[in-house]
C-alpha cells in the first residue's frame, strides 16, 4: 500500500506542476497586464515603469523561476488591482464557492443515485427510458444554456426565485440546480450500469432465494459491489463541481471564486488568476488522490498491480 500511495502522490505532484506551468505561460501570452490596467491612452513610459515594478520586463524563464520559488514558499504575489495579497483576495470568495459546490454535489447524489438504481431495477421499462433520456439531456446541455433557461423561467416569467447574486438561501437554488445537472446525469448513468452488472450475478439470486429483504440486498450486496464505480463518479463530480463553478457563477453573478477568476482574467490580474487556478487544481488533484487511495482499499487487486 505504501508503494501504491507514493506512486499516486508523485503523479498528483506532477499534475499540479504541469497545471501551474500552463497557466503561467498562457497568462503571459494573453496580453500585457500593465497596458490593460492603465488603459489604451496611457503614457508608454508609465506602462514600462509599471512593468518594471512588477518584474514583467524580465525574461520569461527568469519570471518562471521566480514564480516557482515564490510558490514553494507560499508567496503568490499581490493583486495588481486591489494591491492586496492574492491569497487574501481568493480566500474571501472561496467559502461561497465551497457552499455552492457542496450543495450541488449533495443534489447530484440525492437525485442521481436513486434514479440510477430505479432505472436498473426497471430495466427496459418506461422508468428506465425516462431516466436515461433525462441523463442524456443533462449531460448534453451546457451549463450556461441551462442556467439562462432557468433564469428565464423561474426568475422572469414565474418570479419565484432571484435571477442572481447572493440574496439569501433562495439565491442558491438556481445555481445549485444548474451545477448539479451534469452530476445527476452522470451518477444516474453510471449507477444504472454498475447495478445492472451486479444484479445478474449468482450471489444476488442466492441472497433473494434465502429470503433476504430488498433493502438489505441493496446495501450488503449491490451497494458494496458497485462501490468502486460510484467512488470514481463521485470523485469526478466533485472535481466538476469545483471547476465548473466558473461558468455557473458568471451566469448567476454568484460572488464566488469562479466569478472572481473570470473578472481577474479579463483584467489581466496575473497573481489572482494564478492562485485561483492553483486552488482549483489542488482541489481536483486532492480529490483524485483520495479516490485513488479508496480504490486500493476497496479492491486490493488495484494496489497489487502497481
Amino acid at each position: 500500500m505504501v508503494r501504491y500511495t507514493l506512486a499516486r502522490l508523485l503523479r498528483a505532484i506532477g499534475t499540479l506542476w504541469l497545471a501551474v506551468t500552463l497557466v503561467f505561460v498562457g497568462l503571459r501570452l494573453s496580453g500585457d497586464p500593465a497596458a490593460a490596467l492603465l488603459g489604451p491612452e496611457a503614457n508608454p513610459e508609465a506602462v514600462e515603469a509599471l512593468r518594471r515594478a512588477w518584474g514583467l520586463d524580465r525574461p520569461l524563464p527568469l519570471q518562471y523561476a521566480t514564480y516557482l520559488s515564490n510558490l514553494v514558499h507560499g508567496d503568490f504575489g499581490r493583486s495588481l488591482r486591489d494591491r492586496r495579497p492574492a491569497t487574501e483576495v481568493v480566500h474571501e470568495r472561496l467559502p461561497v464557492t465551497a457552499r455552492l459546490a457542496a450543495v450541488s454535489l449533495a443534489l447530484a447524489v440525492a437525485i442521481g443515485v436513486p434514479a440510477g438504481v430505479l432505472a436498473a431495477f426497471r430495466h427496459g421499462r418506461i422508468a428506465d427510458r425516462l431516466v436515461m433520456a433525462g441523463a442524456l439531456l443533462g449531460q448534453g446541455l451546457p451549463n450556461f444554456v441551462l442556467g439562462l433557461l432557468l433564469i428565464l423561467l423561474f426568475a422572469f416569467h414565474l418570479r419565484w426565485l432571484p435571477s442572481g447574486g447572493q440574496q439569501g438561501a433562495s439565491s442558491m437554488i438556481l445555481p445549485a440546480l444548474t451545477l448539479s445537472t451534469y452530476g445527476v446525469a452522470s451518477l444516474a448513468r453510471f449507477t444504472r450500469s454498475a447495478v445492472l452488472e451486479v444484479i445478474h450475478q449468482d450471489y444476488l439470486r442466492t441472497a433473494y432465494a434465502k429470503g433476504l429483504p430488498t433493502g438489505r440486498v441493496l446495501v450488503d450486496h449491490v451497494g458494496r459491489n458497485a462501490a468502486l464505480t460510484l467512488v470514481t463518479v463521485l470523485g469526478l463530480q466533485l472535481s466538476v463541481a469545483i471547476a465548473g463553478a466558473v461558468v455557473t457563477e458568471t451566469v448567476f453573478a454568484w460572488p464566488g471564486m469562479g466569478r472572481l477568476l473570470a473578472q481577474a482574467t479579463e483584467q489581466r490580474d496575473f497573481p489572482v488568476v494564478q492562485y485561483g487556478v492553483f486552488v482549483i487544481v489542488l482541489s481536483v488533484v486532492a480529490v483524485n488522490f483520495v479516490v485513488d487511495l479508496l480504490y486500493g482499499l476497496i479492491d486490493p487487486r488495484i494496489r497489487s498491480a502497481v
